[in-house]
């Protein structure tokens, strides 16, 4: 949430993959992204985390992640890996766009 307050716009466009009825496909604006974030790490435990990069590009970054979580309600635990895509305006996050590859078990 730190990284979010200093780093985000206000008016931070965040866009998943697909939507749910927990976190929707587009997230408009500072509060709606500090929400979405809140939700996952409530209901996911992380095992671990690693992370790649940044891969710098004119106005753009991009993250790549590996993740090792358990669902805290079902107790499934899960690796996945995203790439996550941030534009950059002003010194300030302005969109984040991920992209999901689950990793079979």
């Amino acid at each position: 949430m730190e990284a979010i307050d200093k780093l985000y716009s206000p008016r931070i466009v965040s866009i998943e993959p697909a939507g749910n009825a927990q976190i929707p496909a587009e997230s408009n604006g500072i509060d709606a992204v500090r929400g979405k974030n809140q939700w996952w790490f409530e209901n996911f435990k992380i095992h671990s985390v690693q992370a790649n990069g940044p891969f710098v590009g004119e106005g753009q970054f991009a993250v790549h992640f590996d993740w090792d979580t358990t669902e805290k309600s079902s107790g499934k635990r899960s690796r996945m890996t995203e790439m996550a895509l941030y534009d950059v305006k002003d010194g300030k996050i302005v969109r984040e766009q991920f992209f999901y590859a689950t990793v079979p078990e």
